[in-house]
């Protein structure tokens, strides 16, 4: 299991306490020191089931200021993966990781759902 976050994220700080609470083993990796790749974002879009704009942060400073509300529903989706594997703090965070799924974002009814 691999938790991708955003060590300053007040939302990634409570899924980390959560996970801990329930002593869930994970690797963690930082999304700004070590932003994820392009395959490894088709990959886990593929696993996770999920429109690819829920893999945006909309409510980060860059998505504001490069007008990504306009822009992403002219762009493919190939351009979408080369825009959030520039940048980490484009993506949205945490990522939890699993071996047949990805959660996006801190959903504590939806993360209780799949680790049980």
């Amino acid at each position: 299991m691999l938790f991708v976050h955003y060590p300053k994220c007040s939302t990634c700080k409570k899924a980390l306490a959560w996970l801990d609470e329930r002593n869930v083993e994970f690797d963690q990796r930082d999304i700004v020191a070590d932003n994820p790749t392009v395959d490894e974002l088709r990959l886990w879009h593929r696993m996770s089931d999920l429109p690819l704009r829920r893999f945006f942060n909309t409510s980060g400073m860059k998505y504001r200021e490069f007008g990504l509300k306009d822009k992403l529903p002219n762009m493919s989706a190939d351009e979408q993966y080369e825009l959030l594997a520039s940048d980490g703090m484009l993506v949205k965070r945490p990522l939890l990781v699993l071996d047949d799924t990805v959660l996006v974002g801190f959903r504590e009814a939806e993360w209780e759902a799949e680790l049980g």
